[in-house]
């Protein structure tokens, strides 16, 4: 099918259609995951199909009755089966962590805090901490990837030339187990909710990971060649990829398959979808491609160098979104893009510092101690080929800027020097639920216990 009729009946309007399927997204809460370390060492094996519901259920609209009915069963259920629904605006994290991977193996671990000095001046009332918690090898050849579980998630994956997606408990620090299932290097990584982890390789597959039990969901094959990249709309629904084969392809992930594909007629090596869903970009070496969804190219831009990554954002003073894009130049350049095709995209500010190209970017609100001006700010955080680790503040951008002004140029607040590593991957994650001795244990009902940062408890059936 082609890509823009494909987008026509996806996005009608900005309610996305509903779709009945097992691959269940971030919609719906998933359980505590659990996870059985053997199991991830399995040998190579194709994606298993997707389960199927149970005959001669039907989902129907509940009568009056109903309602009453199911909420008496929802009164005398077992404690043990409630499970807590995630709120869906969750607050945001007063700590952080950074994870970044490198050519050396390596995979260096911080993290971050902000305090207040009423005493400072007005433009340093706010300090930014970074401590390293960890620095070890990760895996036997270059980390290329790494991701982390959002909204509090406690899942980092990490990707590798060596072809093996592993798989981090971040609150424990410690290592789960390796996901064998690509037979090429690891290009990208990203989770599409707390509950699933999708991964892309070399060997032109994605794969759709399930973070109960990491089984496969779904190998979704299409592409002839590297994939390159791959973006998850923010809906949780569908995902573009991009790669060797110089095609823009389209993933249904609730029904886990291809939905369409269109050639670019070039080998784009990003695409990113901007954060309300309405745009998205393919990036090759110095250019810029915006499309709408229903595939219009309404601005190509030709940045100063050749680029490395890419990253749509809120901004934290005013409306709308802008795009930070990280180059050979040393720079993180801020653009303004409107969906409007006569208002061509600018570079409003640049984020400075580094000493050689900009390699990865990552972001992430958090909130800020009680005592600022401001309850939150959006944190930018940047590596380098020169080794070095930066994390800029997005509130130091204004709300306007005019047409004609000159560049803005946003120092580092803080920052950390790996002492020459080639950085090549770096994610942010919610750095709050970190667990100090918890476990796993087993009641006499045979049924697990397992107690997060919170303090809560869960319990989870066995599975036979």
């Amino acid at each position: 099918m082609d890509l823009a009729k494909y987008f026509h009946s996806t996005f009608p309007s900005t309610k996305m259609a509903k779709h009945a399927s097992a691959t269940k997204t971030s919609e719906r809460p998933a359980k505590k995951p659990r996870i059985d370390p053997p199991k991830l060492s399995a040998s190579r094996v194709k994606g298993s199909p997707v389960p199927q519901k149970k005959s001669g259920h039907i989902a129907t609209k509940p009568s009056a009755k109903g309602k009453e009915k199911e909420k008496a069963k929802a009164v005398d259920a077992p404690a043990a089966r409630k499970r807590k629904p995630v709120p869906e605006t969750a607050p945001l994290p007063k700590r952080f962590k950074i994870v970044a991977g490198s050519y050396e193996k390596l995979l260096y671990g911080l993290e971050g805090s902000v305090s207040f000095n009423s005493e400072a001046d007005s433009e340093e009332q706010l300090s930014f901490q970074l401590k390293p918690v960890f620095i070890f090898p990760a895996h036997v050849s270059c980390i290329k990837a790494v991701a982390a579980s959002p909204h509090g998630g406690k899942w980092l994956a990490t990707g590798s030339a060596d072809e093996i997606v592993k798989v981090w408990d971040l609150r424990r620090r410690k290592e789960v187990g390796g996901l064998m299932h690509h037979e090429g290097s690891i290009t990208h990584l990203t989770f599409p909710s707390r509950s699933h982890l999708l991964s892309a390789s070399e060997d032109g597959t994605l794969c759709l990971f399930r973070a109960r039990d990491w089984s496969v969901l779904r190998a979704l094959r299409g592409h002839k060649g590297r994939v390159n990249s791959v973006a998850v709309h923010p809906s949780g629904k569908v995902a573009l990829s991009v790669g060797k084969d110089r095609t823009l392809r389209m993933w249904d992930l609730m029904r886990g398959k291809g939905s369409a594909s269109t050639k670019l007629g070039k080998e784009a090596e990003l695409v990113r979808w901007s954060t309300d869903g309405s745009l998205f970009v393919v990036q090759e070496a110095s250019t810029i491609d915006v499309y709408t969804t229903d595939m219009n190219l309404i601005h190509t831009i030709t940045h100063p160098s050749r680029l490395q990554d890419l990253k749509f954002c809120k901004r934290v003073n005013g409306e709308g979104d802008i795009l930070l894009a990280g180059a050979e130049n040393k720079k993180l350049s801020i653009y303004e893009i409107s969906n409007d095709p006569e208002k061509p995209p600018r570079i409003i500010a640049e984020m400075t510092g580094h000493e050689n190209r900009v390699k990865a970017i990552d972001t992430l609100p958090i909130a800020l101690p009680p005592s600022s001006s401001r309850p939150s700010t959006t944190i930018v955080c940047t590596i380098s080929s020169d080794g070095k680790i930066r994390l800029y503040d997005l509130a130091m951008l204004p709300a306007t800027t005019k047409p004609g002004d000159t560049v803005l140029e946003i120092s580092p607040v803080t920052e950390y020097d790996s002492k020459g590593t080639r950085l090549t991957c770096v994610t942010l994650a919610d750095g709050d639920g970190e667990a100090t001795g918890a476990g796993t244990t087993v009641n006499g009902n045979g049924k697990r216990k397992l107690e997060d940062a919170g303090g809560e408890e869960e319990e989870e059936e066995d599975d036979e």
